[in-house]
């Protein structure tokens, strides 16, 4: 046998054993693609979890879905591994525009660029030469329907199994471990190959060296409009879908040529969706419950013996199958007790929400765009520093559940990893766990509110509105009235209308927090005005019971960020000021207040000397209130001199304030403006 390394195949069998081509499944190929990606532990909502760096590159990638993408990543690890997850289908479950479609567009274009890579690329198979066979008319090449890999053809050279391992260890050098560890995925042949690969077997009389010469090695095609490696099937209405849109038909143009009835090739596997997808890929099917009862029975096929099969001819597949689902379509399905099966083949990953308000900011900039926008005049249109803010913190409100044992600013600052007061991280990860045990989904965690599509929408009001356009800026505190549209607009359910609407006015209420400390920075024309006045009350209440302190008040101590000696002068009335701002009337109450910021402080610094007590909401706020309401000559308070410019002094201040504003801070004249306006009203005072 001089030329036993010479044909296609054998030379790609090599290949592979050399490490230069690559055999696996689906599930491995997922796998390692995200294993060999950065892995880091995060904390969210108490618990400790994993964060695969995969899933954060590029400029449009996931945020947050920590769990989800936990529970796809064990699934897929697990599938993987042989476990029985092989035989189950993922379904993402969740509210309407949380990002489930675009988790699963994600995995795909990542894949897709995996296996763009030249050791990873996917090889199939295709016959040539029939028209010396005959009985095929005009077709004279005929490539593996469902793409399968050459070595599954080596796998199943002959009918008996013994040969083909006899195969691949004497002609292409696998040793008996090798062969075992191939086994492991061994399936035969598609229908239409094993007949095709039977009748060149008969017309060479068993030469095998003649067999392999009607074999040619090609790669798998990668165009993405193709629908190959990865393809998505959408659900359709009742009438126009069918199971040909999954499994492909009997395709009359192929009769015309071939003359052999049983010959499998008279089914064109490529018109559905599977077979394109069959060889190592992923089929994605949106909305998947949608779709009629006999294609989800169709699925309950597919997903459970993993192969295409019509007429009693077969065909394996090797796919990763990912479905979406919406939560009122899902509960509907699950009404029909005789559905039950399909269910259980599903792995059901519920997806919530992004319910951490730091990482909606990121979200907010998906809604808002990135490229510079202009008005209908085709002027450049300018967005207000705080609107994200302010749009962020309104949409996590919506979506927190409410709770005895949290206010909702005390949920969201501990969803975002914050300090809440006295209130710790546990009680979180308590609350979640009481709702999560509810078997009504959408009562659970992060399960319902305003989604992404609701923030786009509200982000395309603000847009239109004539304020915007006139004066050229997307001001902030416009997106509420947009978004209180939204609501009224397109949310259904009365309880949930009430509850929005609810979040809106505390969102309201944060914005209107914020603006003191933007003002207070603007006033004392520094953009980090405010984290030094709250630090100096910190360090003010650690020196005051120092031993070192003289008459003069004097407290010298080394500061853990820079490691320079520092004198600070304690201000007692500063302090009291600031405290009666908290509401602690008494000595206890302060003591015990005090003890707790010593506290924090004692556990935050050793972690991160950078820490500035800026999460602590009510202490920035008391600071900010004792800043602004005291030492400005004559008006009593900043917001009296602003909104009184009928003298100079005032009018000077108002105009250096809105200078800072234009210079260091990011505004615009028209935000400037808007916000010193709103700033010296009353609303939305708490």
């Amino acid at each position: 046998m001089g030329n036993k390394n010479t044909s296609a195949l054998n030379r790609h069998l090599i290949g592979v054993k050399e490490g230069k081509r690559c055999f696996e499944n689906a599930f491995q190929g997922v796998t390692r693609m995200i294993l060999e990606s950065e892995i880091q532990k995060v904390v969210v909502n108490g618990k400790t979890t994993y964060d695969f760096s995969i899933f954060r590159k590029g400029k449009k990638h996931i945020i947050g879905m920590y769990d989800e993408i936990n529970s796809f990543v064990s699934y897929v690890k697990d599938a993987a591994e042989n476990g029985s997850s092989k035989e189950m289908a993922l379904v993402l479950v969740g509210e309407p525009g949380n990002g489930k479609t675009f988790l699963v567009d994600y995995i795909c274009r990542e894949y897709r660029a995996f296996l763009s890579k030249e050791t990873n690329r996917k090889y199939t198979f295709r016959f040539t030469g029939l028209d010396k066979i005959g009985g095929y008319g005009k077709i004279t090449t005929i490539e593996s329907q469902t793409y399968e890999d050459p070595m599954i053809l080596g796998m199943n050279i002959s009918d008996n199994p013994d040969e083909n391992r006899d195969f691949l260890s004497r002609q292409i050098g696998f040793s008996d471990n090798e062969i075992e560890t191939l086994w492991a995925d061994h399936r035969p042949l598609g229908a239409c190959s094993a007949f095709i690969w039977n009748e060149i077997r008969n017309y060479t009389d068993g030469d095998l060296n003649k067999m392999l010469e009607w074999v040619e090695i090609i790669p798998v095609p990668m165009t993405e409009s193709l629908g190959t490696v990865t393809g998505k099937y959408p659900a359709k209405d009742k009438i126009t879908s069918s199971a040909v849109d999954l499994l492909g038909e009997e395709s009359i143009q192929r009769l015309l040529h071939i003359t052999e009835t049983n010959n499998p090739f008279r089914f064109d596997l490529r018109r559905g969706a599977l077979a394109r997808v069959a060889g190592g890929g992923i089929h994605f099917s949106d909305e998947i419950f949608k779709n009629k009862k006999d294609l989800v029975q169709v699925y309950l096929g597919v997903i459970q013996n993993r192969s295409i099969e019509i007429d009693g001819y077969k065909w394996p597949i090797d796919t990763l199958i990912i479905a979406t689902s919406n939560n009122s379509e899902f509960n509907r399905f699950l009404a029909e007790k005789e559905e039950a099966p399909i269910v259980d083949r599903c792995r059901i990953c519920y997806v919530s929400h992004n319910t951490n308000y730091k990482l909606q900011k990121d979200l907010t900039i998906y809604a808002i765009g990135n490229e510079t926008r202009t008005t209908l005049n085709r002027e450049y249109l300018h967005q207000d520093p705080n609107l994200n803010y302010a749009a962020s913190v309104a949409v996590v409100l919506s979506r927190l559940a409410r709770s005895e044992k949290l206010t909702p600013i005390e949920t969201m600052k501990l969803a975002a990893g914050e300090v809440a007061g006295e209130k710790s991280i546990k009680t979180l990860a308590e609350v979640i766990d009481t709702l999560n045990q509810d078997p009504d989904i959408t009562k659970r965690f992060g399960q319902k509110g305003l989604g992404q599509r609701n923030l786009g929408r509200a982000m395309q009001l603000l847009f239109e509105s004539s304020e915007t356009n006139e004066g050229k800026c997307m001001f902030a505190y416009d997106i509420f009235k947009a978004l209180e549209r939204i609501i009224l607009d397109y949310v259904i359910d009365t309880n949930d209308r009430a509850k929005y609407l609810e979040d809106l006015k505390t969102a309201k209420g944060l914005y209107r927090e914020r603006i003191m400390t933007e003002m207070f920075n603007a006033y004392m024309d520094e953009p980090m005005a405010i984290r030094k006045d709250v630090m100096n009350y910190v360090n003010m209440i650690i020196g005051i019971d120092a031993e070192n302190l003289g008459p003069d008040k004097l407290w010298k101590y080394k500061d853990p960020q820079t490691r320079e000696l520092r004198a600070l002068k304690i201000d007692e009335r500063y302090i009291n000021s600031v405290e009666e701002r908290l509401g602690l009337k008494t000595t206890e109450q302060r003591e015990t207040f005090r003890t707790s910021i010593r506290k924090i402080y004692g556990q935050k610094i050793s972690v991160n000397p950078e820490y500035d007590f800026m999460d602590n909401l009510e202490l920035v706020k008391a600071v900010t209130d004792v800043r602004l309401k005291s030492d400005i000559a004559g008006a009593g308070s900043l917001i009296g001199a602003l909104a009184n410019r009928t003298n100079e002094e005032n009018q000077k201040l108002y105009d250096r304030i809105v200078d800072t504003m234009l210079n260091k801070l990011g505004y615009c004249l028209t935000c400037a403006q808007k916000t010193t306006e709103y700033f010296c009203t009353q609303e939305d005072e708490k």
